[in-house]
């Protein structure tokens, strides 16, 4: 459906060759776009030759690279995340080996200290990295991904809400810079992620195809904080979320870009039923936003 939301899914790179025989998969059945992604580092793999086998594949399947993603903590620089920073100049180098103009992940944040106390080093941070996407004519977006911090505490990220939106993008004033957005990631922390999209839709580069399930009954009976759990992460298709109405708000504000699903989080659709629930997402969400049909009546 040229012109449309595609539908796809992520797909790691850091074992490349695992990475390829998912990539198979993926194209066999039916996935339109992949977003590559790295965990902390992109550590020893040769991101040219991983480009070339990997579009080896997927042009002639016609399936494309939405995105390829770097999730550490780019602004501590210690330990594991040592090296994140490098990782995301990498990969910004490497993006157009790929055929996408997006590299997206996590802010990093200054650990357990006020979202407000990062402003100052993600500013430097980005700022540098936003002008040496630009100059190669790509995007920075960021995944909303709370990483089960909060405004006062964590570590990984400070991208989780829009009080967060506004602060990174007051510091860093780009046009090139924006959000890779799930609704799940929302719901998490009580958010209506409809509303939210809607007034956001603009600076959403990218969406992971990712829902929720939020049990009301346990929250009114228990609370938020109590000691049973009240939300799960969930394949689309299988939470709460009507992702006809996501993909008609995106649609309605221009949105052309893919939705991604990412796997590996369903409590149930888990281990041997883990493909079989993110083809039925594939099938759901094509669906939503309208089928298959590729040609005007």
């Amino acid at each position: 459906m040229k012109g449309h939301i595609k539908i796809g899914a992520l797909v790691s790179l850091n074992d490349p060759e695992e990475a390829l025989k998912r990539i198979k998969l993926h194209i066999k059945y039916g996935f339109e776009t992949l977003s590559l992604t790295f965990w902390q580092t992109t550590g020893k793999v040769d991101l040219a030759e991983a480009a070339k086998r990997i579009r080896a594949l997927t042009e002639p399947a016609g399936v494309g690279i939405s995105s390829v993603s770097i999730f550490g903590n780019p602004l501590t620089g210690t330990g594991s995340n040592s090296d994140s920073l490098a990782s995301w100049e990498r990969l910004i180098d490497a993006a157009g080996l790929f055929g996408t103009d997006l590299v997206t992940g996590f802010t990093g944040r200054i650990v357990d200290r006020p979202i407000e106390e990062s402003i100052p080093v993600f500013k430097t941070v980005f700022g540098e990295l936003v002008k040496r996407a630009q100059a190669k004519g790509l995007r920075i977006a960021f995944e909303n991904c709370p990483m089960e911090g909060s405004w006062q505490r964590g570590d990984w990220n400070i991208a989780i809400n829009p009080d967060a939106w506004r602060l990174i993008f007051d510091a860093v004033p780009a046009p090139n810079l924006g959000l890779q957005w799930e609704p799940c990631h929302q719901m998490v922390q009580l958010i209506d992620p409809l509303p939210q999209l809607r007034k956001w839709t603009s600076r959403i580069f990218n969406v992971h195809g990712k829902d929720a399930t939020i049990a009301w009954d346990i929250i009114k009976e228990s609370g938020a904080f109590g000691s049973r759990q009240w939300v799960w992460h969930r394949t689309p298709g299988f939470g709460d979320t009507n992702w006809c109405d996501v993909i008609t708000i995106l649609m309605q504000g221009g949105y052309t870009g893919s939705i991604d699903i990412e796997g590996y989080h369903d409590p149930v659709h888990r281990g041997e039923l883990e493909l079989a629930g993110q083809v039925r997402g594939l099938k759901y969400l094509k669906e939503c936003r309208g089928g298959e049909v590729d040609e005007a009546f």
